[in-house]
């Protein structure tokens, strides 16, 4: 399992779901994660840390 940090950043929210592209591919391709699991207050641009399982606003 793979526990390492790794740093997104909310690229768009559509309804449910939010989709996330690495910091350090920002041409990467997208993460699509129901909003269910993030941090409530996430917007557009907002920076997250998935470690553990979790993911976390910086």
């Amino acid at each position: 399992m793979m526990f390492e940090a790794v740093n997104y950043v909310v690229k768009r929210i559509d309804g449910d779901y939010a989709y996330l592209v690495k910091t350090e591919e920002p041409e990467g391709d997208e993460k699509c994660v129901a909003r269910a699991l993030l941090p409530a207050e996430i917007s557009e641009g907002s920076k997250l840390v998935y470690e553990m399982m979790e993911y976390t606003l910086v």
